[in-house]
């Protein structure tokens, strides 16, 4: 698979809201799959497809549970609150303190088109939270608190 370059802060396509996927198929099981590799190479715990420059709401996280990947994410549920350092593939070099929901219920679709639901809290949650953003268009140094470098 091939290892993409991860798209920064200053570029335009992040702060664009992502285009939902209408037709599965190989095209993106190879996205997912180059996603993936790209989101490990660069020791991230979650990419979003605009983070190597494709207008795609899809997103691929693993924070130690195994890989979750979502095309057309959804927050359909959100509970609590929780605070904690965010940094970004995207922003290198800056973290901030980000307030968001302590769980989340997520739906979306599988590779092969299959509709899940998913339940997360804590660190799963929140990085699931930060990776539907960016198909928003919200960088975490939008809600950060507290910016500093690393």
């Amino acid at each position: 698979m091939a290892i993409y370059k991860i798209v920064e802060a200053e570029d335009d396509l992040l702060r664009e809201k992502a285009k939902r996927v209408t037709k599965l198929g190989r095209n993106i099981e190879k996205l997912l799959d180059n996603m993936r590799d790209t989101m490990y190479a660069n020791k991230g715990v979650g990419l979003a497809a605009p983070q190597i420059g494709v207008s795609k709401r899809v997103i691929v996280v693993d924070v130690g549970q195994g890989l979750v990947e979502l095309i057309n994410p959804e927050i359909i549920d959100v509970d609590g609150m929780q605070t904690d350092a965010e940094g970004c593939l995207s922003i290198p070099g800056m973290v901030g303190d980000v307030t968001r929901a302590a769980w989340v219920k997520v739906r979306g679709l599988d590779r092969k088109g299959n509709e899940i639901e998913l339940e997360a809290e804590g660190f799963f949650a929140r990085a699931l939270q930060h990776e539907i953003d960016h198909l928003d268009g919200i960088l975490f140094i939008d809600k950060a608190t507290n910016l500093r470098k690393v």
